[in-house]
């Protein structure tokens, strides 16, 4: 089970979680997923989706946002990206990320609220900029 508890850290099982420390999104292993409304926008999703293809070691996708937030938290993945998601599918994850070192903003770099955005920028702080400028390269 995957908790946290604000300003005492993030935990798996009891034990306590952090993210990974890869440098360089060249290296780094990410997690997305696809809107509910993908046909209604797919050319700007699978471009971008192209684009961190490209740009880092690889990409999956599991079909959950608060699992791929636990991961990052674990370590297990190094940065994540969605649009269209709504308070419940982050509210938990994004405490988990932050405690466990890692940053939560909107795609430009932006705060994140969650009744307030439908897209997602989470990583272990260290490769954000690099998705950041990957993910907001003009189509």
């Amino acid at each position: 089970m995957f908790y946290a508890v604000k300003g005492k850290g993030a935990f798996l099982n009891g034990r306590s979680l952090n993210v990974s420390k890869t440098p360089k999104l060249a290296n780094s292993l990410i997690v997305t997923g696809f809107p509910y409304d993908l046909d209604k926008r797919s050319e700007k999703i699978l471009g971008l989706f192209d684009k961190m293809t490209t740009a880092s070691q690889g990409i999956r996708r599991l079909g959950s946002a608060a699992l791929d937030l636990c991961y990052i938290a674990a370590g297990r993945f190094d940065g994540y990206w969605e649009f269209g998601l709504k308070p419940w599918d982050t509210a938990a994850g994004v405490l988990i990320v932050t405690e466990a070192g890692g940053k939560v903003t909107t795609l430009d770099g932006g705060p994140f609220h969650f009744m307030d955005s439908g897209e997602i920028l989470a990583s272990n702080s260290k490769i954000h900029k690099g998705m950041q400028k990957t993910l907001l390269i003009k189509q």
